[in-house]
């Protein structure tokens, strides 16, 4: 059994701006055992950090997500931030997760390619007409993504501009006052609430119309707040990181020119270069949903005693020595790559097909780019759970 290091150490370790990963997680992951880390608020946590451990409390049922409402969690905000599905485990996670399940398996998602493709050339070719320098955050990267859930949801046209805001909001850490976050809370739920009162009145071919339908055939199943914010839920994750990981992919394959020319002289690579990027790019800015022990557990050799909350860096997992080769190398050959980038266990990104699917038709789209540049400085987002530009101003030919 390890004795593991009590000190408490100041955590996020990441800074907000760029996509460094803090040299603190390769100290923490040769150090023995796990390591303690206090939030700005929030009790103390253990902090997982090799693959092994973090693979291992996401998939072991004797962590639990649900405990963490009864706990002081540990957060970089004052407020306690909704939960929802995220917030739960089985078997109530269960009941959710299977009735969206079904609209994000890879064989209904992969019928989507030639739709997404579409939409990805066409903003592609926008940004060609328009002329550069352009950002592609703002003319790609947001409306590939965001397009698309709201399509599939059955969210309006006319108001897909809304959710910038409201998305920034339920992401963020420390920007907003309580007040402010609850206000966001509020506006987005009375309007999604409302669209659900519409589209039980007039049902589409739709994610959001079949929701309603499971819950007027179930009473039991479904909830009608659960209804909303699983449709919050699926709106906000369903754009959200891919926006930002458009962007992030490109920075990083801009720092790594010859990793483009790759892509532009074998469009094949695309899928293995999508898996690698999510293994590279250290999307969050720090460990966050803290898993709590219903019991004593061993992780690794260090002993987590029941009630005591676990924070899994996926960032450091998908850099552990210890599980890839060269892990520092942004590599296209890697044989299986099995990074930990949509989470693993119950709570698996639902999502991951799609966001795989667009960000492959993402790159695929952007190499048709002749000699993509950057234009000048990106603006960093801060403040948030997810790092990317906010502004990622580019030229191309």
């Amino acid at each position: 059994m390890t004795t593991a290091d009590e000190r408490v150490h100041t955590y996020p370790f990441n800074r907000p701006e760029g996509l460094e990963l803090s040299p603190a997680y390769r100290d923490a992951r040769v150090a023995p055992g796990m390591i303690r880390v206090r939030l700005p608020f929030g009790e103390p946590a253990w902090l997982a950090t090799r693959y092994e451990d973090v693979r291992f409390v996401l998939g072991d049922r004797r962590f639990s997500r649900a405990l963490a409402a009864r706990s002081d969690e540990p957060r970089n905000q004052s407020y306690r931030r909704p939960g929802g599905i995220l917030a739960m485990d089985p078997p109530d996670h269960t009941r959710l997760r299977v009735l969206v399940a079904g609209a994000f398996t890879v064989r209904r998602v992969e019928k989507l390619r030639p739709w997404v493709r579409q939409i990805a050339a066409g903003l592609v070719a926008d940004l060609v007409a328009a002329g550069p320098p352009a950002d592609l955050v703002d003319a790609f990267a947001l409306p590939l993504p965001v397009q698309v859930i709201c399509e599939l949801l059955g969210v309006p046209a006319e108001d897909r501009h809304l959710f910038r805001a409201w998305s920034d909001a339920m992401l963020s850490t420390s920007s907003l006052t309580a007040e402010e976050f609850v206000r966001n809370e509020r506006e987005l739920n009375a309007y999604m609430a409302g669209l659900v009162a519409q589209r039980r009145e007039r049902p589409a071919d739709d994610l959001m119309s079949a929701l309603i339908a499971a819950r007027a055939e179930n009473l039991d199943r479904l909830t009608e707040e659960e209804l909303v914010e699983l449709c919050i839920g699926v709106l906000v994750a369903g754009h959200e990181t891919t926006a930002t990981q458009i962007p992030n992919f490109t920075h990083v394959l801009l720092a790594h020119p010859e990793r483009f020319d790759q892509l532009r002289a074998d469009p094949d690579l695309i899928p293995a270069a999508v898996e690698e990027l999510m293994r590279f790019v250290p999307l969050g800015a720090g460990a966050g949903f803290a898993r709590y022990a219903t019991e004593d557990v061993l992780v690794g050799d260090v002993p987590v005693r029941a009630g005591e909350p676990v924070l899994c860096a996926v960032a450091s997992a998908n850099r552990d020595e210890g599980r890839f080769e060269e892990p520092e190398e942004l590599r296209f050959d890697r044989q299986e790559t099995q990074h930990l980038g949509f989470g693993h266990g119950v709570h698996h990104c639902l999502g991951a097909p799609l966001a795989r699917l667009e960000l492959q038709e993402a790159l695929r789209a952007l190499i048709t780019l002749p000699d993509l540049r950057l234009a000048g400085d990106p603006v960093w987002k801060t403040q948030m759970l997810v790092r990317g530009p906010r502004e990622l101003p580019v030229a191309w030919g």
